[in-house]
């Protein structure tokens, strides 16, 4: 079967390697994936004379060469002619994709929202083309966030048995519209199952989308309640201003509705919860995308117990940096620092 399909510079240096192993391009062309042909063409276009130390020569072949030559050849056509003329811009767009985890979107949002200057401006769907194309040194197609999956279709789902605590249904129209602070959705993520003993609580706001991680010794309600406890402390008075409500599922790690909801600085409630209906994950939607970004930097099967509390603050800090489209490409601790500072005007 002939497959076609560019050549990305890890590609490139796959090629040089096998070709120093001594593989024959019938070999390689099967470990690319690429047919005969593409290896033959490849191994031309990045041929150098070498000189060795005793003076003779050989024909070898260079990676960096053939990739050269190969954005010349698409700057020649035109299919580059932007990126290829702006070589900060593609270190810029490398960086912030391969190291900060960022999409094309976020990356050129962010520019534009602050101003960034560089030599030309590429659109979204330019950008995916010239990944697809192999143009860059680093990036490639891998190092993409996962593409958001088609909207699964939800039924609506009767209750099997009563909440632990109080419905969903009952939760005051206002937090569906995201349009009033301070209601939050909260999970846990899992590390490693059957070896992690840690696990991620986290919550997230509802209209800013800010998150907060804090990594628990286990999946009990004991655990969870006791970090409540720490971020109700944290903010003291202010946290039933700032915590008017908390979504979670039915969990047994979320079974002690009581215990959550009592202030442990005063008598009386700090905060109200509402439980989803069973195999709902997406009434609590916030979460779960969030929890779909901490992905990027702690896959599945991660070890939590391996983690420290610092790896879990730069995650968190990441999070609520991150340009964001529906901010206009603001970020989430833009939006929280502003309404805590309206409340604290009016306080």
């Amino acid at each position: 079967m002939r497959r076609f399909k560019h050549l990305t510079h890890t590609d490139r240096l796959k090629i040089e390697a096998s070709l120093k192993e001594g593989k024959t391009p019938k070999e390689i062309s099967a470990e690319i994936r690429v047919h005969i042909s593409t290896i033959y063409r490849e191994v031309k276009r990045g041929q150098y004379t070498h000189m060795n130390t005793d003076l003779t020569t050989d024909i070898r072949y260079s990676p960096d060469i053939a990739h050269d030559k190969y954005r010349a050849n698409l700057a020649a056509k035109g299919a580059m002619l932007k990126i290829g003329s702006d070589r900060k811009l593609a270190d810029h767009i490398e960086k912030k994709i391969c190291d900060e985890r960022y999409s094309p979107a976020a990356v050129l949002g962010e520019i534009k929202r602050k101003n960034l200057q560089f030599s030309v401006t590429i659109s979204i769907p330019t950008l995916y083309s010239y990944i697809d194309k192999g143009i860059f040194l680093r990036l490639t197609n891998k190092d993409l966030p996962d593409k958001p999956n088609r909207k699964r279709k939800y039924n609506n789902v009767r209750q099997t048995r009563p909440p632990r605590g109080t419905s969903i249904e009952k939760r005051p129209p206002e937090v569906d519209t995201r349009e009033t602070f301070g209601h939050w959705e909260m999970d846990t993520v899992k590390g490693k199952r059957g070896i992690s003993k840690h696990s991620l609580l986290v919550l997230t706001e509802r209209k800013t989308r800010q998150e907060i991680q804090i990594k628990i010794p286990d999946g009990t309600a004991e655990s969870v309640t006791r970090a409540l406890d720490n971020i109700e402390r944290k903010y003291g008075e202010l946290f039933p201003l700032i915590f008017k409500s908390i979504t979670v599922d039915n969990g047994s790690e979320f079974s002690d509705c009581e215990g959550m909801e009592q202030s442990c600085i005063h008598e009386g409630k700090r905060t109200q919860f509402y439980y989803c209906h069973p195999y709902s994950s997406y009434e609590r939607g916030s979460n779960e995308k969030q929890n779909r970004m901490i992905r990027r930097h702690i896959p599945k099967g991660t070890n939590f117990d391996d983690k420290t509390d610092e790896e879990i603050e730069r995650i968190t800090i990441w999070l609520n940096n991150y340009p964001r489209g529906i901010f206009g490409y603001g970020t989430s601790q833009e939006a929280f620092d502003e309404e805590i500072k309206g409340i604290l005007n009016r306080s």
